[in-house]
């Protein structure tokens, strides 16, 4: 491969990688904390998502990861009001 061709190949690649950078930030527009009570235990976990509540639901399921054991108890906790809840745009 020639030496234009290898930096015609680097400059796609890098264009490429930046689209999908660009992508996946661009549809990020609500970061949501929130804070679980389950089982005797707290945690509390941050998402964000293109909308309010999908940020949400994503913060909670990550808080109750460590919580939870099962799939029984994973879904029970997934449906406990967070003790609080934070949002904000970007």
């Amino acid at each position: 491969m020639t030496a234009r061709g290898r930096y015609l190949s680097l400059l796609a690649l890098l264009a490429f990688a930046a689209f999908l950078l660009w992508s996946t930030l661009s549809s990020q527009r609500v970061e949501c904390s929130v804070e679980v009570a389950f089982a005797g235990g707290h945690n509390s976990a941050t998402a964000s998502a293109a909308s309010e509540s999908d940020a949400t639901r994503e913060a909670q399921t990550a808080a109750c990861g460590p919580l939870a054991s099962g799939m029984n108890e994973s879904i029970a906790c997934g449906r406990t009001p967070p003790v609080s809840r934070h949002c904000r745009s970007l």
